[in-house]
């Protein structure tokens, strides 16, 4: 396996819990980037705050171009980031991810800064880890299928998202971010086999085998029965369009199929993961996460973008690496 390696600031408008520096370029493995990459992560909410259908706000969609020009000036290319899992309150109030229409509207919202943006930027993140359904307090009680379906739809967004950017910014490269896990069986009985293979199903194979075109994996559906999300004819094509790249943040606590403290992971088991993922789905490129330092503590409010708004802040803790075997 070789690793290209480099480092970048990430700058967020309206800053969260999950900004932070992210080393992303267009190098090949061992090859220094043309030029620095900045993760620029944007507030859908915060560009269309009355919801899809209004206008979008002129102020915040100003300050978005503008701290693109001034990456550009300091040699930096930006990489966008459309969604880390607010919404417009509006479309909260309408039900958010579990209603249909929210698909259409994150299209809309992934053209219009296509639009805006396509000229400076080349490389977009529709979603940072899809299987993030919400940050509201009041969904810890909701059931499993209403946290699938939520997700569900925000995998066929993903898809009609691409095909938007690609619509308004021809060339443009675009990806997906997901938090996959490596999982280990307790022991090599038929149990604890069985048990480790419905988590990696859930936590990784869940998330994978649509995006590459498999569709949701038929053992976890079976297991799932009626908590399975309801998939419509043209979702699995639409969450299977091609993508630009994968970048995994890989979990580092191990799934076991026993009770008792999960063990972190060790730096072997995530290349293994990271090598099962370019054997098993060849993304068109692969890159890795990894937490230099633990990201700041959130706020209990989940409106985080009206806590410092318009601001721009740059707090490194994460790098990418771009893999290859």
């Amino acid at each position: 396996m070789q690793v290209s390696r480099h480092l970048a600031q990430t700058s967020s408008l309206w800053p969260d819990h999950r900004s932070g520096a992210t080393a992303l370029g267009t190098a090949g493995p061992g090859s220094a980037p043309e030029s620095p990459a900045c993760h620029l992560a944007i507030d859908w909410a915060c560009i269309f705050p009355k919801g899809m259908g209004a206008r979008p706000d002129a102020e915040a969609l100003g300050q978005v171009s503008r701290q693109v020009d001034a990456l550009l000036a300091q040699g930096q290319q930006p990489w966008v980031t459309l969604h880390q899992g607010e919404l417009p309150p509006a479309l909260q109030a309408q039900g958010g991810w579990m209603k249909r229409s929210t698909i259409g509207a994150f299209a809309d919202f992934a053209r219009l800064m296509g639009e805006q943006l396509g000229d400076r930027v080349g490389h977009w993140i529709t979603h940072e880890n899809p299987a993030l359904t919400t940050v509201h307090p009041q969904t810890l009680a909701r059931a499993l299928h209403t946290e699938l379906q939520i997700a569900h739809h925000r995998l066929v967004s993903h898809g009609e998202a691409l095909r938007a950017l690609r619509s308004a910014a021809p060339g443009a490269r675009v990806g997906i971010m997901l938090s996959l896990q490596a999982i280990r069986p307790a022991s090599h009985l038929p149990a604890d086999l069985a048990a480790a293979l419905r988590q990696d199903g859930l936590r990784n194979r869940w998330w994978l085998d649509p995006l590459f075109g498999r569709g949701y994996p038929g053992d976890v559906l079976q297991a799932l029965g009626v908590d399975a999300p309801t998939v419509l004819p043209g979702d699995l094509r639409s969450m299977a369009s091609p993508c630009d790249f994968l970048a995994v943040l890989p979990q580092r606590l191990a799934q076991q199929a026993s009770s008792g403290p999960e063990p972190e992971v060790d730096e072997a088991r995530i290349l293994e993961l990271l090598e099962r993922v370019h054997r098993d789905y060849a993304p068109a490129a692969l890159y890795r996460l990894q937490p230099l330092r633990p990201a700041p503590a959130r706020p209990s409010s989940h409106r985080i973008a009206r806590l410092i708004p318009g601001a721009a802040a740059a707090r490194p803790h994460l790098r990418i690496e771009r893999v290859s075997f």
